[in-house]
C-alpha cells in the first residue's frame, strides 16, 4: 500500500519545507509499527527544488484477520474470496487512512514547533496513489476531490493488460495537484475520503467516529456537495452515526453563515426554560383564596390553537418550535393534519422528539408530525405550501437588523395564508415582582417591544407582503399596562398580492419604535378603504 505526497520550491522556500511540515527529516526512513503491520516512511528526493515523502504500508494479513474477526473489510466483503488472500495489502483503503493520521497527526493538525509559519502556507502540493479501491468510479473521484481544490487525474487500473476484453477493474491511479492547499488540508482529506471511495472499513465503527469525521471535516466537509454520501460511507452506513453527524454539520453550517459560535446557535433550551420560568409569574393570584390561573404558557398555546381554528388551518408550521410544548399541543387536536416544528437548535429538537415520542408513536399519528432543523433567517423551500404558520416567542430572540431577513422568509417566501406572531409585552414587565426594573424577561431577549411598537411593525408587513392584521391580548389583561403577551394574527389577501419590494434589503431596519406608532389601527386604513370602496360600487350597480 503506497502513497507519495510531493512539493516544489524555491531557494526562498526550499521543498524541503515538507520534511518541518510533516515532522519526518528527509535523510532518515523512519518505521512505525501499527495494529496491522508496520508504516515505512521514506524521501525518494529531497533538494530545495523538489521534495517527496513516502508512505508505504506493509499489512500483516494474518493479524488482520485475527484482530478483525470478521468485522470491517478484514472479514467482508471481499474476504468472502479468501481470508488471508486479498486486496488489502496493496489498495489504499481505512488502513492507509488510519496510518496517515498515526505518523503525520501533528501535520494533520498543522503543528510545526521549529517553524510556526509554515502550516499556514498554501503550496504546491501532488498526490499520488497507484492503486486506490472506487467505488463509484472516476466519476466519484472527480465528485470527491475537485469540490476541494484539487486537479484529479483518476486512470482505471486494467483487470489484466493482457485480456483488454476483460475491462477496467474497481481502481485508479490517482494523482492529485493543487497550489492553494496546505499540508494539513491535503492530509485531512486524504484521511476521510481514502475509505469513503473504498466504501468499507477494518475496523468496527463506534460513536466516536463521529467526533473523527468533524475534526478531519472541519472547514470543509459542511458545505461540500457530497456531504451525505461522505458522511455516510465514512460511518459505515450506519443510520444512527450518520444522522448524528448530518445534524451537526448542519449546525456548523448555520454558525458560520450566522458568523457566530455554535453554542451560540444551539441556545434554545435554555431560553425557553428560563423565560417560561419567568413568565410563570404572571398568573400568580394576589390572594390565597383565588383559584389559580393557568401559566401563561398554556394560555398562549390555547390563544394560539383558538386563533388556527378559526383561520382553518389544518397543515400549519410551528417556527422556532423549541421542545415542542406546541407541537404535541397541536397533535391532541384531529383537526391539524400536519405539523412541521422547524429549530435552529439540535438540542431543542431532540428533546421534543423525545417529549412527542416519535419513536414510539403510532404509524398514523406520526405521519401529521415532522421536526426540521433550519434557520428562520433564511429562505426554505421546504416550508412553502402551508396553510399556517406560528411563530411564538421567537422574534425577540433575533437582533433587530435581522428581523427583515425572518420578515422575507416567512411572509416573502413561505407565505402562508395565516401567520400567527406572538411576543411579550414590555409594558406588563412591571407588574412582576421578580423582574428588576429595566430588566427584559430572559438574558436571551434581544428586545422586547410595547404595544404601539409591536403594531407599527406588524402593521408595516402587512402593507408590504399584502395581509390584513389583528392583533389579540394573550393572558390577563391590565387597564393600564395591557396584556403579558401580545398576538398578531396575519391573513393573507384574496388575491395573494404583495408589493414588490420586499426582499430583506427593502424590508426596512427592524425599529419598530417609530413616532408614527401609536397610530396603527387593529387593520390596515389601506384595505378598509378599499373594503369601502368595493361596498359603494356593488350599491350603485344595485340602484
Amino acid at each position: 500500500m503506497f502513497l507519495t505526497i510531493g512539493t516544489t520550491g524555491t531557494p526562498e522556500r526550499p521543498a524541503t519545507d515538507l520534511g518541518f511540515l510533516l515532522h519526518k527529516h528527509p535523510d532518515n526512513a523512519q518505521a512505525f509499527s501499527t495494529s496491522y503491520g508496520t508504516a515505512h516512511v521514506l524521501y525518494p528526493e529531497a533538494d530545495a527544488e523538489r521534495c517527496t515523502a513516502a508512505l508505504l504500508l506493509e499489512v500483516d494479513a494474518v493479524a488482520l484477520v485475527r484482530r478483525g474477526k470478521g468485522k470491517g473489510r478484514g472479514g467482508a466483503p471481499d474476504a468472502a474470496l479468501a481470508q488471508y488472500v486479498n486486496d488489502r495489502p496493496y489498495a489504499a483503503s481505512s488502513l492507509l487512512a488510519v496510518a496517515l493520521s498515526a505518523v503525520f497527526s501533528s501535520a494533520m493538525r498543522g503543528v510545526c514547533a521549529a517553524k510556526p509559519e509554515l502550516p499556514a502556507q498554501a503550496r504546491p502540493l501532488r498526490v499520488e496513489i497507484p492503486a486506490l479501491p472506487a467505488r463509484g468510479g472516476p466519476g466519484l473521484v472527480h465528485a470527491l476531490f475537485e469540490p476541494l481544490g484539487w486537479r484529479v487525474s483518476a486512470e482505471p487500473v486494467s483487470l489484466d493488460a493482457r485480456f483488454p476484453q476483460w475491462g477496467d477493474s474497481r481502481y485508479v491511479s490517482l494523482t492529485l495537484r493543487s497550489e492553494t492547499l496546505t499540508v494539513a488540508e491535503a492530509l485531512r482529506h486524504l484521511y476521510v475520503l481514502l475509505p469513503v471511495l473504498d466504501d468499507a472499513k477494518h475496523y468496527w465503527v463506534s460513536a466516536d467516529e463521529v467526533d473523527k469525521l468533524l475534526r478531519a471535516g472541519a472547514g470543509w466537509l459542511p458545505d461540500h456537495p457530497e456531504q451525505k454520501l461522505i458522511t455516510s460511507r465514512f460511518l459505515s452506513r450506519r443510520w444512527s452515526l450518520t444522522r448524528q453527524a448530518m445534524e451537526r454539520l448542519e449546525l456548523v453550517r448555520l454558525a458560520e453563515a450566522d458568523d457566530s459560535e455554535v453554542e451560540d446557535i444551539d441556545n434554545a433550551v435554555e431560553a425557553v426554560e428560563a423565560g417560561e420560568a419567568v413568565e410563570a409569574e404572571a398568573g400568580k393570584p394576589e390572594h390565597e383564596t383565588q383559584e389559580k390561573p393557568a401559566p401563561l404558557a398554556e394560555q398562549r398555546r390555547d390563544a394560539v390553537v383558538a386563533a388556527l381554528t378559526r383561520a382553518g388551518a389544518a397543515r400549519v408550521l410551528d417556527l422556532g418550535c423549541g421542545q415542542g410544548q406546541l407541537v404535541q399541543t397541536l397533535l391532541k387536536n384531529p383537526r391539524f393534519t400536519e405539523i412541521v416544528g422547524v429549530d435552529v437548535s439540535m438540542r431543542a429538537l431532540t428533546i421534543a422528539s423525545r417529549r412527542l415520542k416519535l419513536d414510539r408513536m403510532g404509524e398514523r399519528q406520526a405521519s401529521r408530525v415532522r421536526l426540521l432543523q433550519g434557520s428562520l433567517a433564511y429562505t426554505d423551500t421546504r416550508l412553502k405550501g402551508y396553510d399556517a404558520a406560528v411563530l411564538s416567542e421567537v422574534i425577540e430572540h433575533l437582533d433587530l437588523p435581522r428581523l427583515p431577513a425572518l420578515e422575507y422568509a416567512v411572509f416573502g417566501s413561505a407565505r402562508p395564508r395565516t401567520v400567527l406572531v406572538t411576543t411579550p409585552n414590555v409594558e406588563y414587565n412591571v407588574r412582576w415582582e421578580s423582574l428588576p426594573a429595566g430588566h427584559v424577561r430572559h438574558g436571551d431577549h434581544r428586545f422586547e417591544w410595547t404595544r404601539r411598537e409591536f403594531r407599527a411593525w406588524a402593521a408595516s408587513i402587512a402593507e408590504r407582503h399584502g395581509y390584513d392584521v389583528e392583533f389579540v391580548p394573550v393572558g390577563p389583561e391590565d387597564p393600564e399596562v395591557g396584556p403579558p403577551t401580545q398576538m398578531a394574527v396575519f391573513e393573507m389577501h384574496a388575491t395573494g398580492a404583495q408589493n414588490k419590494n420586499t426582499r430583506p434589503e427593502n424590508a426596512g431596519n427592524g425599529n419598530a419604535g417609530n413616532e408614527n406608532a401609536g397610530n396603527v389601527p387593529e387593520k390596515n386604513e389601506k384595505n378598509k378603504k378599499n373594503e369601502k370602496s368595493e361596498k359603494s360600487e356593488k350599491e350603485a350597480k344595485a340602484a
